[in-house]
């Protein structure tokens, strides 16, 4: 359904109107007109079930959608081959994302959110019966505003606060879309983006190096104390202490360093004071690099060695 007010249009699809074995390729072709060129990974392709609602001006794209389990990635090649400097916000309604970007990785469920970049690489993994929103935004209009390019912000809280404004209005945005004008649609979508950048940047981000050092020290201290959880990532970190992730790459930042880089250093340097330590001789390699929060002995002693030149077999046999 496409309505008369300028470029404002609403339109539908729905994959259960047509024959199963049809359906993956429908929605790889219909969804590959929505956005730059993307990778799909269907998880049932002979019987996928998918539908979209998608609102649309010659500025802002917003589609609220449903569907079976499916993988989309972006490679770097696609990038190149297809550049696209706009943004995504991504707000799951139902089920579970996992978002995978710049060496971070948000899971978000209802209740969170994401601005996902499509001028990098990603990989976005979704659960069976997924229903979420998904707003195209330019560039210009997060760049401009938070002074840096993309990945800007995983993992947004949209339980209180700003965030929850955020959610509603995008919901009330939706339902109203075959009342809305052109530029009333390009307003509330302007409104939206500015409260979403605000929200990504951090109302109460520290502001001065004092603050800065105070919010470093207090990840620091928080990382050392769950560095053997292997999920943790710089999303959780910023979750746990109440702050948005921004904030915590600005701390960071200051510091030469990043959250993932963080995690890393402090996982290696616990690996490291228990080989050195005769209390823990009876622990394999393996079990140290459980302990430590990684994912195999393999993956420790690659980073070990990246590290500190040697494996952990060899420091333990020999300390100097």
């Amino acid at each position: 359904m496409a309505l008369p007010a300028g470029s404002y249009a609403v339109d539908a699809l729905n994959t259960e109107e047509l024959q199963p074995r049809e359906r993956a390729d429908f929605w790889t072709e219909h969804i590959g007109t929505y956005h730059s060129r993307m990778g799909f990974r269907y998880a049932h392709a002979e019987n996928f079930r998918g539908r979209t609602v998608r609102q649309r001006t010659d500025t802002y794209q917003l589609v609220k959608y449903r569907s079976d389990r499916i993988e989309y990635s972006r490679t770097p090649h696609q990038v190149r081959q297809d550049p696209d400097e706009d943004y995504r916000l991504l707000l799951p309604l139902g089920g579970e994302i996992v978002l995978r970007q710049d060496g971070e990785e948000a899971r978000l469920t209802p209740g969170t959110g994401a601005l996902v970049s499509f001028a990098s690489p990603f990989q976005c993994l979704q659960s069976d019966a997924v229903d979420a929103f998904i707003l195209t935004v330019p560039a210009r209009e997060v760049n401009g505003r938070l002074g840096c390019r993309a990945p800007v912000s995983a993992g947004l809280d949209l339980t209180r606060g700003l965030g929850r404004i955020v959610g509603g209005m995008l919901t009330a945005l939706h339902e109203e879309r075959e009342h809305l004008t052109d530029p009333e649609f390009d307003a509330v979508s302007d409104r939206l983006v500015e409260l979403v950048c605000m929200l990504a940047a951090g109302d109460d981000r520290p502001d001065v190096p004092g603050q800065l050092g105070e919010v470093e020290a207090m990840v620091r201290r928080y990382v050392r104390d769950h560095v053997a959880d292997p999920g943790l990532t710089g999303t959780t970190v910023a979750r746990a202490l109440g702050w948005s992730l921004r904030q915590i790459q600005l701390a960071l930042q200051q510091a030469g360093t990043t959250p993932r880089e963080l995690i890393r250093e402090e996982r290696l340097r616990l690996v490291r004071d228990r080989l050195l330590c005769a209390e823990c001789e009876h622990q394999s390699i393996t079990d140290l690099a459980y302990s430590a929060g990684f994912s195999s002995a393999s993956a420790l002693s690659t980073a070990f060695r990246r590290r500190y030149g040697v494996s952990p077999r060899e420091m333990r046999q020999n300390p100097r």
